[in-house]
């Protein structure tokens, strides 16, 4: 049984306000993904590829600005490496491309979305992981809305962006829980917040 604290479910609700309700909780097929990523003016958000937590240094009390290097951290796995490879190949296979990439600071976000690209992408603080800081309740609120502000605001309506990031953040934003790699696509509403489109593995 899990209880929370008046403090705590003061901030699920204030990050619960920010979820848009997703328009279906069924994955698509992996065609049916692909198909939508090559649509103008949507936003892949995925989660990093796999990184077992056996063996990896613990990350808690950490956030973006006390990170260590990439030894300290929970990384990819040679399983994890291969299927960013994957992915990478697929897209360009059926001709998925994005105009914009970013990723978030951790290593295994940033590794994921280098090797699917194949070259250096840019970090967006917007996607970091505030799962482990210890100021999470009030970030994740804050961080959540200016995100939003940025997708409406900074993206050209026909631009096509991925972004790797943390399941974590991608569930506080879009309401919907993903597996390693999987991509829940959303398009700025034009009016300060996002509407889900779909979401599923390729």
């Amino acid at each position: 049984m899990i209880l929370l604290t008046r403090r705590h479910f003061t901030a699920t609700l204030a990050i619960a306000s920010l979820v848009p309700c997703p328009a279906s909780s069924k994955p698509l097929k992996a065609a049916e993904v692909v198909s939508l990523l090559r649509q103008p003016g949507h936003v892949a958000f995925m989660r990093h590829a796999w990184a077992p937590f056996e063996g990896a240094p613990k990350e808690g009390g950490r956030d973006a600005e006390t990170l260590g290097p990439c030894e300290t951290q929970r990384n990819l796995d040679d399983f994890g490496r291969n299927d960013a490879r994957r992915i990478g190949a697929l897209f360009r296979k059926e001709g998925v491309v994005f105009e914009r990439v970013f990723t978030s600071k951790w290593c295994r976000c940033r590794d994921t979305a280098e090797l699917i690209m194949d070259r250096p992408v840019d970090n967006l603080p917007l996607i970091n992981s505030y799962f482990t800081s210890p100021a999470k309740e009030a970030k994740a609120p804050v961080q959540l809305a200016a995100l939003k502000r940025f997708l409406n605001d900074a993206l050209a309506p026909t631009e096509r962006v991925l972004m790797v990031t943390h399941g974590s953040l991608i569930s506080d934003l879009a309401g919907i829980d993903t597996g390693e790699t999987e991509i829940v696509v959303v398009k700025a509403d034009r009016a300060g917040g996002i509407v889900i489109v779909g979401h599923g593995t390729v």
